[in-house]
């Protein structure tokens, strides 16, 4: 556990180091000014109109953001102090570059497509609210087989809802009116702003009768900064939000998930990954790190209710309406035995395999399989005991996943991405009675310790 601990806390040691550098503005500045470069490309190569239409947006969003640290740098280094390169400053660039590379492109995707374009969204967003027309109408967000199969051939893939059935919940707007603001996309946006804000709330970091150290606090202040950016402002985020977005919902849930953990509150954890899980099975996995994290602290029951209770209660309307319709868009369809097949394809490993070698699919699938089986070992025999050291898990294992997987897309590494960055801002200060002792309070804090023992154990 000391040994683990250790990997942890050295991991997060090293990511400081380079976040500190100017108060944190040198990696702002060139998060910032590559977002420009890659948005520019975008917008110039891609060949996807709605990833076109963010890329001429977002660049200049970038680029003024950009320009904007470049002038608190330049206030820094005539005042250390100057609350203009400090955190509230570098807080109101992150919300302007937010607001202008996702927002308005996404307003204005929504508001060309409300007036008729039909090339304003990625096939994703019609299809969460189709799902949310047949709630409304049938009381399940899915078709079966046979009504698939009635389609025209070009409109099948359109047919299947290959999410949980709270995701339909983002479509039920576009099913009372026809509107740019009944876009799923605006709807996806709101939750995440939603989620993100409780979990910035709950991180925020206060002095317990002076306990913490100043410096702790403006650290883990900055962390948390760094975190929602990786959330929000990253281009791999902005776009899928601006575009598609229905990941976006689901990964700030998990974040929040993640951040109430830290403040250890298991069962509110419970309830927030219990969300996810009941939007995108991508959450499910860690709703499962999670609960291992709750075993070390004696709360898997209460973390456990919501983290399956909810998805559990998610699922039954649509079980028990139609179940065959359930199995069909939920299992057949991602295992790949659907009418039609998933178009998501990635260069990674695993689409590489299942494509270049004779059994490919099989051999992708064992490598995933001993992935999910050393992940599960290690969950057994060395339970993540912080908050931190399980999004570190989720981030690596999300990560491993989506390499190797068969049928995968670039935007899922949203997903890993946001987690690992989001470790450091749930590192918390350890308890007086537990941090290690030195000097001369060693040999004091040892006098009431058994031998052998360790402040882990």
């Amino acid at each position: 556990m000391t040994a683990a601990a250790d990997r942890t806390t050295r991991t997060l040691a090293r990511w400081r180091r380079v976040d500190r550098a100017a108060g944190g503005l040198a990696l702002d500045i060139g998060l910032y000014a590559a977002s420009a470069a890659f948005a520019a490309v975008t917008a110039a190569t891609s060949t996807l109109p709605p990833h076109r239409a963010w890329g001429t947006v977002a660049a200049f969003g970038y680029l003024f953001a950009a320009v904007a640290v470049a002038g608190q740098l330049a206030a820094r280094r005539r005042d250390a102090a100057s609350s203009l390169a400090g955190l509230p400053g570098r807080w109101a660039v992150t919300g302007l570059a937010w607001a202008a590379t996702t927002v308005l492109p996404l307003v204005q995707q929504g508001a060309q497509r409300a007036a008729g374009r039909t090339d304003r969204a990625q096939e994703e967003v019609v299809v969460v609210e189709h799902a949310g027309a047949r709630l409304a109408d049938t009381g399940t967000p899915y078709l079966g087989h046979d009504a698939i199969a009635a389609l025209p051939a070009d409109e099948r893939l359109l047919g299947y809802t290959p999410y949980q059935p709270g995701m339909a919940l983002f479509g039920l707007p576009r099913a009372v009116a026809d509107g740019w603001w009944t876009d799923a996309r605006l709807w996806f946006a709101v939750a995440t702003v939603l989620a993100l804000a409780l979990a910035v709330r709950a991180l925020r970091p206060t002095d317990r009768a002076g306990r913490t150290d100043p410096t702790d606090r403006a650290d883990r202040a900055a962390a948390v900064l760094r975190g929602v950016q990786a959330a929000t402002v990253l281009p791999i985020c902005a776009l899928t939000l601006a575009t598609g977005g229905d990941d976006l919902p689901v990964l700030a849930l998990c974040l929040l998930a993640l951040a109430l953990a830290a403040v250890d509150r298991p069962g509110r954890a419970g309830l927030a990954v219990g969300l996810a899980g009941a939007l995108k099975l991508f959450a499910w996995p860690v709703a499962l790190v999670l609960i291992a994290w709750a075993a070390t602290r004696r709360s898997t029951g209460r973390l456990a209710v919501g983290a399956l209770g909810v998805p559990a209660l998610a699922l039954l309307p649509a079980l028990l309406v139609d179940r065959d319709a359930l199995v069909e868009n939920v299992l057949r369809f991602p295992l790949g035995h659907g009418l039609v097949t998933s178009p998501a394809q990635s260069p990674f490993p695993g689409q590489l395999i299942a494509t270049a070698l004779p059994a490919g699919r099989v051999v992708a699938a064992a490598l995933l399989v001993a992935v999910g089986v050393g992940i599960a070992v290690r969950l057994l025999r060395r339970p993540p005991r912080t908050a931190a050291a399980t999004a570190l898990i989720c981030g690596y294992g999300l990560l491993a996943a989506i390499l190797l997987m068969p049928s995968t897309r670039f935007g899922y590494l949203l997903y890993p991405v946001a987690l690992l960055v989001w470790a450091p801002a749930l590192a918390r200060p350890e308890p007086d009675d537990l941090r290690p002792p030195t000097g001369r309070s060693r040999q004091t804090a040892g006098a009431g310790r058994p031998a052998g023992r360790t402040p882990e154990e």
